[in-house]
């Protein structure tokens, strides 16, 4: 296999980890009910209605990014949810996957205005961001719920390597990045735990 198919096949590859991390999150927030929307979350400060905004803004600043359009920061910005908000989610989630998938988006690079204002990121790097990010997320909304989220190990596998990858340090504990600072994790903690940890959730909140 040459070079450039190796690299194709791992953009198909973090394509499909991230279509499941994604389609796991939309099987669980169609359990949020409306008692839920105001309960805490491990997001300081945000509800699961917050949460619910934010996972679904993302979810189209990624599908404007892999259509080539990603730069425009207001394309990132957080709507009011309407009457459905998981309804809402279930859509957006429905089009970023679509616009993965597309011909062409594994050859693109994606402007992440929230990240980078000046960088462009080839695109198995910017889904391996969104794939990552919506791992995290799914666990933030099972936590708030009361309830399990489960991913293939295969999957936490390689959401682990991408959570290890990301810079920690001062911009983190400065809230200049997505991600607050990383906190310890038992060397015996359970691969999500390890990667919730390394990416600024404490494994066991609310405790």
């Amino acid at each position: 296999m040459t070079t450039d198919e190796q690299a194709g096949q791992r953009g198909r590859d973090i394509v499909a980890r991230d279509a499941e991390a994604v389609q796991a999150t939309v099987r669980l927030v169609s359990l949020v009910t409306p008692a839920d929307l105001a309960k805490p979350t491990p997001c300081d400060g945000w509800s699961v209605r917050d949460l619910l905004a934010h996972m679904t803004v993302q979810h189209d600043g990624f599908a404007a990014a892999a259509a080539g359009d990603g730069a425009d920061l207001a394309r990132w910005q957080p709507r009011e949810a309407g009457a459905d908000p998981a309804g809402e989610y279930a859509a957006a989630a429905g089009r970023v996957l679509a616009a993965f998938a597309a011909d062409g988006a594994l050859g693109r690079k994606f402007a992440l205005p929230e990240i980078s204002p000046v960088l462009r990121f080839p695109a198995a790097q910017a889904i391996s961001f969104h794939f990552v990010d919506y791992v995290v997320h799914g666990w933030d909304v099972a936590r708030s719920l009361g309830r399990d989220f489960e991913l293939a190990p295969a999957t936490l596998d390689a959401a682990l390597a991408v959570a290890r990858a990301v810079p920690d340090g001062e911009p983190r504990r400065r809230g200049l990045m997505p991600f607050a600072a990383g906190v310890p994790a038992a060397a015996t903690a359970a691969v999500l735990d390890q990667i919730v940890a390394l990416l600024g959730r404490r494994p066991g909140w609310p405790d």
